[in-house]
């Protein structure tokens, strides 16, 4: 039985910590800076309380990552507070709004909430969520470079892209390359510059999902014999769930993926509406892993045709589909960890 509860609120250059008692009162508030002096502050005020301490930090995998690896090294219990769940405190008891109130929204969230995730511990997690993160920013970057020579070469060759596609195979750079080979203006130039910079960028993407497939491996997560589901889907899971036994049931990590469905029931209409809550990258994830399901998979096809022989609209299949995958996927990865706990 927790005696005290710690709350703390982490920005770029401060932490603000505020421990309250299993009533909710206010015990102490520090405010310190979010550097190794400030951390060390911090544990030092937090030895000052007496009785068992449950620790909570808003931002644990942000910047409240470097105390929460700080404080897990000395020993202490520490759980990620999700921001919903404490701005959602905060506004419910009118607390005001500064650092201070918000740790006090935090402890006062860690003090009801008994099934609270632990901050990511697993560096291979962490790594894999940084290399997806990277490689969503080149996809990106490679877009807007694909938009640049494609507006360049529409006023200066038009009608080219009918011969040479869309930029996606190599055979179609160097044909650019070939149509601008004599061409001295500075709009060719920047267009040969840009197709360079594309092979850069792609050459990187291949280097990122080699590097995100060794890490997969490393986890000995079998994701990826899942139909749908690829190297980089397969990472981003992994990257965004983290320690996946934190969550004690399918439907508390239904809760972290937006697949809970909500009740939206009316009279004799009973029915589920979209849930907009949980992990939107999650989310987003599955509901791609869905449709490419929809496509490729027969046994998926069969039961998007049952549920909507139910009297479900295609939409809310899809929805019954994604709580199926995420119960699919969350079975998967704890039978992942108990075979690497009984390897070990």
């Amino acid at each position: 039985m927790y005696e005290v509860f710690i709350g703390v609120d982490s920005h770029r250059s401060t932490l603000a910590a505020a421990a309250i008692d299993p009533m909710g009162r206010v015990l102490a508030t520090v405010e310190v800076e979010n550097d190794p002096q400030g951390h060390r502050h911090l544990i030092d005020w937090r030895r000052q309380l007496t009785g068992s301490v449950r620790i909570g930090i808003e931002s644990s995998g942000n910047y409240g990552n470097c105390l929460a690896r700080t404080l897990i090294a000395s020993g202490e219990d520490v759980y990620e507070v999700p921001p919903n769940l404490s701005h959602r405190e905060a506004r419910r008891r009118g607390l005001g709004k500064s650092d201070a109130m918000d740790a006090v929204a935090i402890a006062r969230v860690l003090a009801r909430e008994e099934t609270l995730p632990r901050p990511r511990a697993g560096q291979v997690h962490e790594d894999l969520k940084l290399l997806v993160d990277h490689f969503d920013q080149l996809k990106r970057q490679r877009n807007q470079l694909v938009n640049r020579i494609h507006k360049a070469l529409v006023i200066s060759h038009p009608g080219y892209e009918k011969q040479i596609g869309e930029l996606k195979a190599e055979r179609h750079k160097k044909a650019v390359m070939n149509l601008v080979r004599r061409d001295r203006s500075v709009r060719a130039d920047l267009v040969r510059r840009n197709v360079r910079e594309l092979r850069r960028l792609e050459d990187e993407v291949k280097t990122l999902r080699l590097q995100m497939k060794d890490l997969i491996e490393d986890t000995a997560s079998s994701l990826t014999e899942i139909a749908g589901i690829g190297t980089l889907t397969a990472a981003r899971l992994l990257g965004e769930v983290g320690d996946v036994t934190n969550f004690r049931s399918k439907a508390a990590f239904a809760s972290l993926t937006g697949t809970a469905p909500l009740p939206a029931s009316s009279g004799m209409t009973v029915r589920h509406r979209l849930n907009r809550h949980g992990n939107r990258k999650l989310n987003f994830t599955l509901h791609y892993i869905a449709l490419t399901r929809c496509r490729v998979d027969p046994a998926t096809k069969e039961f998007m045709t049952k549920k909507m022989a139910e009297g479900k609209s295609w939409k809310e299949a899809l929805r019954a589909l994604k709580r199926h995958l995420s119960n699919l996927i969350y079975r998967t990865m704890i039978a992942d960890e108990r075979m690497l706990e009984t390897a070990a």
